[in-house]
């Protein structure tokens, strides 16, 4: 999951950086590639994808294997 979240962060990070010209107008007193707006959002992504597979892996992880085998 980490491999493919830091795949999308890249994607995303190149797309917003080439958009910024057509979004330049809508931002007031704030630059497209402002270091501090574009490290939030990437944290608050980063951190959403991470929770996103932390947390249904920690439930199969508690399953005890032979108990999930036989449930097939």
């Amino acid at each position: 999951a980490g491999t493919w979240t830091a795949i999308g962060v890249a994607i995303g990070l190149g797309g917003s950086f080439a958009l910024a010209r057509g979004i330049h107008g809508l931002l007031f007193e704030v630059s497209p590639a402002d270091p501090a707006s574009v490290l939030i959002a990437t944290s608050v992504l980063a951190v959403t994808a991470a929770l996103a597979a932390w947390i249904p892996s920690r439930r199969a992880a508690r399953v005890d294997p032979v108990v999930a085998l036989r449930m097939e």
